[in-house]
């Protein structure tokens, strides 16, 4: 009994207002993850055929059949006729839904061995082609209630000319998405499709969490003393609940959380690294008694902020607050995102692939991503507490400036990090391909033109040293060698004379040969 009574408990505290904050950002992961796995769509046209069927025999029952002899397009034939087609139909869509699963297996497996297995989740979750198996598999499920529903002795109402006519006409829609079903597929197993669709993905990942603008309330709430004083009180180190990925972490929650305790709670692991129940996630820092944030309720209560140590049910809400998988899956991680377009690049310079033109439009890609996030303003680490406006203060406390007291930082990757867990990775594996490593330098250059200051700068800088190291160390001629360096010297040059508008690479040979063609000959 007790320990029923425990559980509820515990359920009611994980369905409690507090827990749920982040109630909008939770259901909308649930409705990704729904819509990312292989079974809801085909499962949901499979409850749509369940209801259709009865849905229309039953408006047949009603309907004047005089008038559906009218329609041209309309089926009018007996029982055994109509029992005849839908035979036929569920048979027939039945055999081209294993044949579409099939061709669908041996593209995964395919997929697997020359882009990676991170990259087979794209093509589950391909919803044309889960939609395409929901179809069929759908108009099967519609086909055997219409069949069971055919009477044979009573054929004035027995045959549901309406329900078959839809039959007919859905499995004429079905022989028309097996054909785009086999075009999509020829084109989703090309490379440069598979690309695009990562770097999709992982724009979309950028733009949700990198801002157009930057926050100007914001800044000024970086200047709270929290900011530079939390790092002096008592903390207390905060652990992982279970092991596995980090793979969401619900800051509006910890906000609340960190605000009931009267600290800030401080995370050191980003979304997509790796915990076990004994790491150290983070630090709740414990506001203490002196802290003049305890004596703002002699001016208003809204305002006050009560410290109390980390207890059980703190622990539990924290759990809640985080989300961990045993194994890596896409959440709105962008170094996932971007790690899918290195694993091609990574999987197409090996020797059993030897793909470089691959690799290059992957680098491709990276750029352009990396591009638009030196652009934007950055995902602040600070995150803070705004007390709600209280209309009863006195007007002189009502015109103050907004009180944001910190409650949660976290660690958000730099975009030299970026460049060196995507770019800097397949630089790795590149090191004796000169065609990649001089797309690595133009790629350096490319980001240059969306640089806003000095420390990208030195970055692209420093990545550019370690591309030409690599070639110097690796490549099998001295004529290799030699062209990659010009090349980096002429990269360099761009990136430090911020008054050029454009690079274009010219090697010694192209402009002797150039210099010869303009000389008169004799």
């Amino acid at each position: 009994m007790a320990a029923s009574l425990k559980a509820f408990r515990h359920f009611v505290h994980l369905c409690s207002s507090q827990t749920l904050t982040n109630l909008p950002e939770r259901i909308k992961n649930l409705w990704e993850e729904l819509i990312g796995s292989y079974w809801f769509i085909p499962t949901a046209c499979v409850l749509v055929g369940i209801l259709l069927a009865p849905i229309l025999v039953t408006i047949d029952e009603h309907f004047d059949r005089e008038t559906v002899r009218k329609l041209s397009f309309a089926f009018t034939g007996d029982d055994q006729a109509a029992r005849a087609i839908m035979t036929a139909i569920a048979g027939a869509v039945l055999g081209v839904a294993g044949t579409t699963f099939s061709i669908t297996i041996a593209v995964l497996s395919m997929a697997s061995s020359q882009f990676g297995p991170r990259l087979l989740r794209n093509f589950l979750t391909d919803t044309p082609n889960q939609f395409v198996l929901g179809a069929f598999i759908g108009t099967f499920s519609y086909s055997l209630l219409v069949l069971k529903s055919i009477h044979k002795y009573d054929v004035e109402f027995g045959v549901p000319q309406l329900a078959v006519t839809f039959a007919i006409f859905m499995a004429i829609v079905c022989a028309l998405l097996l054909v785009y079903f086999v075009q999509h597929m020829v084109h989703a197993i090309q490379a440069s499709h598979v690309i695009q669709d990562a770097c999709h993905d992982a724009l979309k990942n950028i733009h949700y969490r990198y801002k157009d603008t930057c926050d100007i309330q914001h800044q000024r709430d970086v200047m709270h003393q929290d900011v530079e004083s939390f790092l002096t009180w008592p903390a207390t180190p905060i652990y992982a609940p279970s092991a596995g990925y980090l793979q969401q972490i619900y800051i509006e929650s910890l906000i609340t959380l960190a605000q009931d305790y009267g600290g800030v709670i401080q995370l050191h692991t980003t979304i997509g690294n790796f915990v076990t129940d004994k790491n150290v996630m983070g630090h709740f820092y414990q506001r203490p008694a002196s802290d003049e944030s305890h004596f703002q309720k002699t001016k208003t209560s809204n305002l006050a902020v009560m410290s109390r140590t980390p207890d059980g049910l703190f622990w539990q809400r924290f759990a809640t607050s985080i989300h961990l998988e045993r194994r890596p899956v896409h959440s709105d991680d962008i170094n996932y995102s971007l790690g899918q377009m290195t694993e091609i690049a990574v999987r197409a310079l090996s020797p059993g692939i030897n793909d470089p033109k691959t690799a290059i439009n992957c680098v491709q890609s990276l750029t352009a991503c990396l591009s638009i996030m030196m652009r934007r303003q950055p995902p602040s680490p600070y995150h803070f507490s705004i007390p709600p406006h209280n209309n009863d203060l006195p007007d002189i406390l009502a015109n103050q400036p907004r009180m944001a007291i910190l409650s949660v930082m976290t660690n958000n990757p730099k975009i030299s990090e970026f460049i060196d867990l995507s770019l800097g990775e397949i630089r790795r594996y590149a090191t004796a391909d000169l065609m990649v490593l001089k797309a690595l330098c133009q790629a350096m250059t490319d980001l240059n033109y969306a640089c806003v200051n000095s420390a990208q700068r030195q970055t692209l800088l420093h990545e550019l040293t370690l591309i030409e190291r690599a070639g110097e160390e690796n490549l099998s001629y001295s004529e290799l060698v030699v062209d990659l360096m010009a090349m980096g010297k002429q990269a360099r040059q761009f990136i430090n004379n911020t008054n050029q508008q454009h690079f274009e690479y010219v090697s010694e040979f192209s402009d002797h040969i150039h210099k010869a063609l303009q000389t008169p000959s004799k």
